[in-house]
């Protein structure tokens, strides 16, 4: 377990864009973190498909990339995305949680690298990846 979880999981918990979106913390590790969304009515981007709406698979992937940045072992004390590029797959299954694991694979004095990838049930094959970079403030 990482030193800061309970504060990492405090703060995640009072963001609006979190509760609003229904997302849930998974897991907390060095330097990684898991979050995943409940499918949701709400969110369905088009009415035919039912389909999530690429918006909200974005926000759980920016989300999961800033924690795993707060989980990393120079223990930065806020950070922010910079960069944020996203490859959508395929459409997540219509009525399927999704679920993100983000991964801060390097870190300088001042930015933070991190990679993702969100997974609906069908774990052999990725909705999304993502890489990005985020700020550092200690």
């Amino acid at each position: 377990m990482i030193k800061n979880a309970q504060w990492i999981s405090d703060f995640v918990h009072v963001m609006p864009h979190f509760k609003a979106l229904g997302m849930r913390l998974m897991s907390l590790g060095d330097a990684t973190a898991e979050l995943a969304l409940d499918y949701d009515p709400r969110l369905i981007g088009d009415p035919q498909s039912r389909v999530i709406h690429g918006g909200a698979v974005s926000a759980l992937m920016d989300t999961c990339c800033g924690l795993a940045v707060l989980c990393h072992s120079s223990e930065p004390k806020s950070t922010a995305t910079i960069d944020l590029r996203i490859d959508y797959m395929r459409p997540a299954t219509p009525e399927e949680a999704i679920q993100t694991r983000a991964e801060c694979y390097h870190v300088t004095r001042s930015v933070a690298f991190v990679r993702a990838t969100t997974f609906d049930e069908d774990l052999t094959r990725p909705v999304a990846s993502a890489s990005g970079a985020f700020t550092v403030e200690r």
